[in-house]
């Protein structure tokens, strides 16, 4: 038996969308049941997002601090942000939030994974990326605002990370999962054996 997700999509009878926000909206769903029911489904529909899991030469993990104002915390996270584009190159998409979060670029890019985050309540897929090869950027650093003005930079140990996930002190979605990935390819097949910047992404489709 493989284990692996599939396609599947059940019988929508009707849908409507009762919140549309700047990024997001609210979509609600009349579902067909397997028993013949149908069922009212609300979710949040998602562009989609890129974050980057960027390793220095000497083992670290770039990381940045910022406020999360739904759960009231400053987060330690890894440079994420939006596909602001349908259909955008998700690679592209991770070069610029690197370069704008961080002012950093990376010469070796590779799928670290895809992951839904929420799939009970919100179509939001993330491809990270691992990013190796780090430099500063050139050129002016970007202009941020809003709580990106308040951001904090470091570059941690990824052992240390790991253990801060697992102590339950370290919350970001993409920082566990990219640390947990990151850790589980050294340990088995390699860096090497992590697929191409930019393998095929079915959950959001894109042009090379």
């Amino acid at each position: 038996m493989t284990i692996k997700d599939a396609p599947e999509e059940w019988r929508v009878t009707a849908t409507s969308t009762p919140f549309r926000g700047n990024k997001t909206s609210v979509r609600t769903d009349e579902v067909v049941m397997p028993d013949g029911t149908v069922v009212s489904r609300d979710y949040q529909v998602h562009p989609g997002s890129v974050a980057i899991l960027a390793l220095d030469d000497a083992g670290r993990v770039l990381v940045l601090r910022q406020y999360r104002h739904p759960v009231r915390q400053k987060l330690w996270e890894i440079p994420a942000g939006l596909l602001d584009v349908p259909g955008e190159n998700p690679l592209h998409a991770a070069q610029r939030e690197l370069y704008e979060e961080a002012h950093v670029k990376a010469e070796d890019w590779r799928v670290l994974t895809d992951v839904y985050t929420t799939p009970g309540g919100c179509d939001e897929a993330v491809r990270i990326f691992l990013a190796r090869g780090l430099s500063a950027a050139e050129g002016e650093r970007f202009e941020v605002s809003e709580e990106e003005a308040d951001m904090e930079l470091a570059r941690v140990e990824t052992a240390e990370l790991v253990r801060g996930v697992l102590a339950g002190e370290l919350h970001n979605n993409c920082l566990a999962v990219g640390v947990l990935a990151l850790t589980a390819a050294l340990a088995g097949d390699g860096i090497e054996s992590l697929r191409p910047a930019e393998a095929p992404w079915p959950a959001r489709p894109f042009e090379s």
